[in-house]
C-alpha cells in the first residue's frame, strides 16, 4: 500500500514537471534552447553558426526589427509609423442604366363589343363563322323582318295619303275655301305619319344586326331558327389591329409616370419575344383596394398574335441614364443616413461621401462624389484606421521607393524593412534568435 503511494507521488510530481516546463517554453520567446539578446549583446546562440545573430550579419538569416532610435521604430516595434494597408480596388466605370418598374398586366384589344339584340325575333340567318374577320356594316345576325316591313309598308301608304291631303287642304286654304285651322290640322298630320314611318323603318333596321367595326368575330352563342330576346348574347367581335395593356402600378409611381413612356412586355406563351408598348392614360383614381395606380398602354397588333386576356410581365422605363457611373457594392461604407467610400489618391485612401442611386447586379449607381476611372478601396476598409492613410494596391506590384526602398516592402534597409533572407547563408541545425521575432509581426 506504502509502495503504491510512493510511486502515485512520484507519478504526480513527473506530470507537474512536464506542465512547468512546457509552460515555461511557450513563454518563452525565442524558443526552447535559444537566447535572445539585447541590443547590448551579440553573441550568437548556442550551435549556431558565425553570424547569425541578432543585427543580421553577412551570413544572412532573416534579420531582426532595429530597436527604435533616430531613425524610428521597427515594423515589429510599437509605436511608430506603420506600414502601407494592403487593399483592393476597382474602377468607377460609366455604363447605361434604366430605372424601371416591375409589374403584371392585362392584354385588351383596341375595341370589343358584345353583339346583342335590341328586339325580340327569330333568326334566320347567321352571316359570320367562328373566328372570321368582318368588316364594318356587315350583316351578321339577321331576324324575321316580315311583321316589321308590313309596318313599314303600312306607314309609307298612309304618308302618302297624308301627303295629298296636306296638298290639296293648302290650295283650298289659298282660295279661302277652307279656314286656316284645317290646314294647320292636316299639316300636323302629316307630321305624326312621317314620324310613324321613322318609327317602323328603325324597327325593321333593328332586325339586321351589323358590325360596328371591322374585326375578328369569337365563338357564336346561336344558330338560325333559335328565337332571341332583346339583350341576348350573340357573339364577340374584337379589333385586334392594336391592343390596349392594363398594368397596375403601387401608389407611390404616381408622380413618375406619364403619357409617352415605354412599357417592356413579354409573355410566357412567346419565350424569347419582347414587345414595346407606349403609355396611353392614367386613371383618374387609385384603387382603394390595393393602393394601386392602374396605367393603359398601347400597341400595334399586326399579326393578330396577341390576344385579350394576355398575362404580361411589365417593366415601366421610368429614366434613363446613359452615361451612369457605378461602383460594386462592397465598396460602399454606410453610417446612418450617409453613405462613403475611399478613394486612392496617391496611394493614400481618402474618404469621400457619395449620393447612390440605381442598383443593378451588385453594382450601385453613384449620382455625386465620383468621377469616372477613380479607384475605390473593395476590400481592406476594416484596416483603414484613418482619412489619407498609406495603402497598397494588391496585385498592382511593389511600391517604387526612395532611397533604401518604401517602408515594409522589403526593398530596402530603411526604418520598419525587413531583410531577405540569403540564400547562401549555410543553414544552421538551429534556427537563430531572430526567426521567431520575424514570424510573430
Amino acid at each position: 500500500m506504502n509502495s503504491k503511494l510512493i510511486y502515485s507521488l512520484v507519478a504526480a510530481c513527473g506530470l507537474g514537471g512536464l506542465g512547468w516546463y512546457a509552460y515555461t517554453t511557450q513563454r518563452s520567446p525565442a524558443g526552447p534552447g535559444f537566447e535572445v539578446k539585447g541590443p547590448a549583446s551579440a553573441s550568437a546562440t548556442p550551435g549556431a553558426p558565425s553570424g547569425a545573430g541578432v543585427g543580421g550579419g553577412a551570413s544572412g538569416g532573416a534579420a531582426a526589427p532595429p530597436a527604435k532610435g533616430p531613425g524610428g521604430s521597427g515594423a515589429a516595434g510599437g509605436g511608430g509609423p506603420r506600414g502601407p494597408v494592403s487593399v483592393e480596388v476597382a474602377k468607377v466605370e460609366q455604363v447605361a442604366l434604366t430605372e424601371e418598374a416591375i409589374a403584371v398586366g392585362t392584354l385588351r384589344a383596341n375595341e370589343t363589343v358584345m353583339l346583342r339584340s335590341e328586339v325580340s325575333g327569330r333568326i334566320v340567318r347567321v352571316g359570320f363563322t367562328d373566328g372570321a374577320r368582318v368588316t364594318r356594316g356587315a350583316v351578321l345576325v339577321a331576324l324575321d323582318a316580315s311583321v316589321t316591313s308590313a309596318e313599314v309598308a303600312q306607314a309609307r301608304a298612309e304618308l302618302a295619303l297624308a301627303q295629298a291631303n296636306y296638298e290639296r287642304t293648302s290650295e283650298l286654304a289659298q282660295r279661302n275655301f277652307v279656314s286656316a285651322s284645317a290646314k294647320d290640322q292636316s299639316g300636323a298630320n302629316l307630321k305624326v305619319l312621317e314620324a310613324k314611318l321613322q318609327l317602323a323603318q328603325a324597327r325593321l333596321d333593328k332586325s339586321d344586326i351589323r358590325a360596328p367595326f371591322s374585326g375578328v368575330m369569337g365563338l357564336r352563342n346561336v344558330s338560325p331558327g333559335d328565337y332571341v330576346r332583346d339583350g341576348a348574347d350573340l357573339g364577340v367581335i374584337e379589333d385586334l389591329s392594336s391592343m390596349k395593356v392594363d398594368v397596375r402600378l403601387p401608389e407611390r409611381y404616381l408622380g413618375r409616370v406619364h403619357r409617352g413612356q415605354p412599357i417592356q412586355l413579354s409573355f410566357d406563351s412567346m419565350p424569347g419575344k419582347t414587345f414595346t408598348a407606349t403609355l396611353d392614360a392614367i386613371d383618374a383614381q387609385i384603387d382603394t383596394n390595393g393602393r394601386s395606380l392602374l396605367a393603359r398602354g398601347k400597341l400595334a397588333n399586326p399579326d393578330g398574335g396577341l390576344r385579350t386576356g394576355m398575362y404580361a410581365r411589365a417593366r415601366v422605363v421610368l429614366r434613363e441614364n446613359p452615361k451612369a457611373l457605378v461602383v460594386p457594392e462592397e465598396a460602399l461604407i454606410p453610417q446612418g443616413s450617409e453613405t462613403f467610400v475611399y478613394r486612392i489618391d496617391n496611394g493614400k485612401a481618402m474618404r469621400v461621401k457619395v449620393v447612390t442611386g440605381l442598383r443593378r447586379d451588385a453594382r450601385v449607381e453613384v449620382v455625386s462624389g465620383l468621377s469616372v476611372g477613380d479607384q475605390v478601396v473593395t476590400a481592406g476598409q476594416l484596416r483603414l484606421q484613418r482619412d489619407g492613410q498609406d495603402v497598397r494596391i494588391l496585385g498592382a506590384g511593389p511600391r517604387p521607393g526612395g532611397p533604401g526602398g518604401a517602408p515594409g516592402t522589403g526593398t530596402g534597409g530603411g526604418p520598419g524593412s525587413v531583410s531577405a533572407p540569403n540564400p547562401e547563408a549555410p543553414r544552421s541545425a538551429a534556427p537563430s534568435a531572430t526567426q521567431p521575432v520575424a514570424a510573430a509581426k
